[in-house]
C-alpha cells in the first residue's frame, strides 16, 4: 500500500512539473502560434484531473468515515445517537470538498 502512494506522488510529481515547464515556454519562442492549443489542452487536462482526484479521496474518505462509524455503532450500539450527527456532518464536508473540486472543474472548462 505504501508503494503505491509512493508511485502515485511520484507520478503526479512528474505530471505537475512538466505542465509547469509547458506552460513557462513563451509562444514565439517554441516556434508555436500564440493561439496555441497546448494551453487550451492542458486546462482540460487539468480540470478532468482535478474532479478525477477529488472525486476518488473522497471516496475514500467516505469509506473510511463510514467503517469507523459502523465498527463504532457495532461495538456500542447504545452510542448510535451520539455517532450518528458527527457522521453526517464529516460526509457533508467530505461531499462539500468535492463539489469545490467540481465548480473549480467548471471554471477551467471555461477557459477553454
Amino acid at each position: 500500500m505504501k508503494k503505491a502512494i509512493v508511485y502515485l506522488l511520484f507520478a503526479l510529481a512528474v505530471v505537475s512539473l512538466s505542465a509547469a515547464v509547458v506552460m513557462a515556454a513563451e509562444p514565439a519562442a517554441a516556434g508555436v502560434a500564440s493561439d496555441s492549443g497546448s494551453a487550451k489542452g492542458m486546462l482540460a487536462i487539468a480540470s478532468g484531473l482535478a474532479i478525477a482526484i477529488a472525486a476518488a479521496a473522497g471516496a475514500i474518505g467516505q469509506g473510511k468515515l463510514m467503517s469507523s462509524s459502523i465498527e463504532g455503532i457495532a461495538r456500542n450500539p447504545g452510542a448510535q445517537q451520539k455517532l450518528f450527527i458527527p457522521m453526517i456532518l464529516g460526509l457533508v464536508f467530505i461531499e462539500s470538498l468535492v463539489i469545490y473540486s467540481l465548480v473549480i472543474a467548471f471554471f477551467l472548462q471555461a477557459k477553454i
